[in-house]
């Protein structure tokens, strides 16, 4: 604790929006880690249990327990059972914009995240610009009879440059697995979808 503070102290006052950034990536993390668990959005029990009732044509059942089910799943599943019936073109409409609320839920703060992996190596960058400024003007001041003052300030300007990068990279690996699994269950989405329409929506001239 006592190191951090010391480099905090010696980065200067752009260490601070960079400890900002790596808080708001942890607690984006993990907010996004949590929502997108399979369990959360394509639980497989229900969908088995679902897929059962529906074959058996155990339309009341299938609501009712999509009713007791919290995930995307279920939400697709009491959509299209109250749809059942409906011509296929607008069973199909309806399904989509269903499906992209659902995709967008999934992706949600993802952009957050991406920008906190943008901004950090900028706010590194900046820090230490602004602090080579103060060695050299402090340089100009004295005489340049001293490099190791230079060296030294040079040394605690880089040193914002280094934190906004160990901000930066795995934040920005972070974004991309989390993006990889949103597009996965969106995926997953798309298929429950396209299945729940073969099974519920009657033919396009009924």
């Amino acid at each position: 604790m006592e190191l951090l503070l010391d480099l905090i102290e010696r980065g200067g006052w752009v260490m601070y929006p960079i400890l900002l950034c790596s808080l708001a990536g942890l607690g984006l993390t993990l907010e996004r880690l949590w929502a997108l668990r399979k369990a959360r959005v394509v639980p497989r029990a229900f969908l088995f249990s679902v897929s059962r009732l529906l074959d058996q044509r155990q339309y009341e059942q299938a609501a009712f327990l999509s009713q007791a089910e919290d995930s995307a799943a279920a939400r697709l599943v009491k959509l299209a059972l109250k749809l059942g019936g409906r011509r296929r073109s607008l069973f199909k409409d309806a399904m989509e914009e269903a499906g992209r609320r659902e995709s967008a839920e999934l992706s949600a703060h993802l952009g957050a995240l991406n920008l906190v992996a943008s901004i950090s190596p900028l706010l590194g960058l900046l820090g230490t610009v602004s602090g080579m400024i103060s060695a050299f003007n402090s340089i100009a001041a004295q005489g340049n009879g001293n490099p190791g003052l230079l060296a030294g300030g040079i040394s605690e300007a880089l040193l914002t440059t280094a934190a906004g990068l160990c901000v930066a990279i795995p934040v920005l690996v972070i974004h991309r697995a989390l993006l990889s699994r949103a597009e996965s269950l969106t995926g997953e989405l798309e298929d429950l979808a396209s299945d729940l329409q073969e099974a519920l929506a009657a033919p396009e001239s009924a």
